[in-house]
């Protein structure tokens, strides 16, 4: 009898650089963690590579120019709303930089109290007690005579002053607003790029049934090469991260050859099917600093098809408290197997909803393993999940 559940082990690789065979680094590091660590395959083990290698891998980074180059050719007019973006360094200002660069007037429509990721762009207690409210428009010298040079509390910059200065330094004006309600960007100009990531086709609808003249979102900067550049024809410049000062790295567009490719030399190597995706961020919220993790438009770009749906499960709680009260120890471990063999038996998975919520497998999965890899210095941007399909029936 098993008498461990799931575990999840990070696995080092040798640093990740651009042209390398991912599939064969990922496949031999299993491999020799396996004999230096004694675990054996299994199948329906999970194999989950960080989307950051696997665009270094494939070589797909933009630069600013590149960004410049499409944003001029998408907004001839030069004068750009720029509504809704997120408040970061890291995933924003690069982006911001090559908008400047293309375009001559940028007004910036920001939400608040935050980002749609939970930074904070004023203080919610002085909010609290102003003459504002959530329908307001706030300008920049309301706001800044009413919250003065508010710090975020984690990277300590007034994130507004940060993105007027990256602006200015291309000879780009900019004015700041702050608004919840999109349609108020069309006050000062008709040509938007919408920047929000998880509400991004409800907006640019919004603003397209609001009288919008050119609208385009994020997702659809950089979905195509820029000569020589890289792309991503799905998601664009959403998922970017910061390279260097001039370039970005892109989120991965070859993810689902690269885990098929990956689950078929496991298969080879092992005689196990073992299933394959690739992540980013995960989708868990800080409870501290109230910033919600997820900045990538979804957690999982690639997976292999057992990956797919919803975990199928029963709330042991609920069934204890509830259907199998008057029973103990061994009585009722073996009630609690036989209703799982039941539930598991049930191809339409009508007992499943007792208690748990409905999240995907890879969103649960790829939120694992970012907690699992971190975004610093461990080393491991491959990870092993094992018995993640097991249940308490399992012998």
């Amino acid at each position: 009898m098993r008498t461990v559940g799931t575990v999840v082990r990070g696995i080092r690789t040798p640093i990740i650089k651009e042209q390398d065979n991912l599939a064969d680094i990922v496949v031999s590091s299993l491999l020799e963690a396996s004999q230096k660590e004694g675990f054996q395959f299994r199948d329906r083990d999970i194999v989950a590579i960080t989307e950051a290698v696997v665009g270094i891998s494939e070589g797909n980074y933009v630069s600013v120019d590149d960004i410049a180059k499409d944003i001029e050719e998408k907004f001839p007019s030069k004068n750009i709303g720029v509504v809704f973006p997120i408040l970061s360094r890291n995933r924003f200002s690069m982006i911001l930089k090559g908008i400047a660069r293309g375009a001559e007037k940028i007004t910036m429509l920001l939400s608040f109290p935050s980002d749609e990721v939970g930074n904070g762009i004023l203080d919610e207690d002085t909010f609290e007690k102003s003459k504002y409210d959530l329908a307001s428009t706030i300008t920049e010298d309301e706001y800044r005579e009413i919250f003065g040079s508010y710090k975020h509390p984690f990277t300590g910059i007034n994130m507004i002053d940060f993105y007027k200065e990256l602006v200015e330094s291309e000879n780009c004006k900019i004015d700041v607003v702050l608004a919840n309600d999109v349609k108020t960007i069309l006050n000062y100009t008709k040509d938007v790029l919408t920047c929000d990531i998880h509400t991004r086709e409800k907006t640019k609808k919004t603003l397209e049934n609001a009288g919008a003249e050119t609208v385009f979102g994020l997702f659809e900067v950089m979905n195509k090469p820029v000569g020589n550049s890289g792309y991503n024809p799905d998601y664009g410049l959403l998922g970017s991260n910061k390279s260097t000062e001039e370039r970005l790295k892109l989120f991965p567009k070859t993810g689902q050859k690269l885990v098929e490719e990956i689950q078929k030399k496991l298969k080879e190597k092992t005689g196990k099917t073992i299933e394959v995706m690739v992540y980013g961020d995960g989708a868990f919220k800080d409870p501290v600093g109230k910033i919600w993790e997820l900045a990538d438009p979804v957690v999982s770009p690639a997976y292999t098809k057992g990956l797919e749906g919803t975990p199928n499960e029963i709330k042991l709680k609920y069934i204890s408290d509830n259907e199998f009260s008057d029973l103990t120890g061994e009585a009722l471990k073996e009630a609690v197997k036989e209703k799982i063999k039941q539930k598991s038996a049930n191809l339409k998975g009508n007992m499943l909803s007792q208690g748990t919520t409905p999240r995907r497998i890879v969103d649960l999965v790829g939120s694992l393993c970012d907690l699992t890899s971190g975004s610093g210095d461990k080393g491991t941007p491959v990870v092993f999940v094992q018995g993640y399909f097991d249940n308490l029936s399992d012998e």
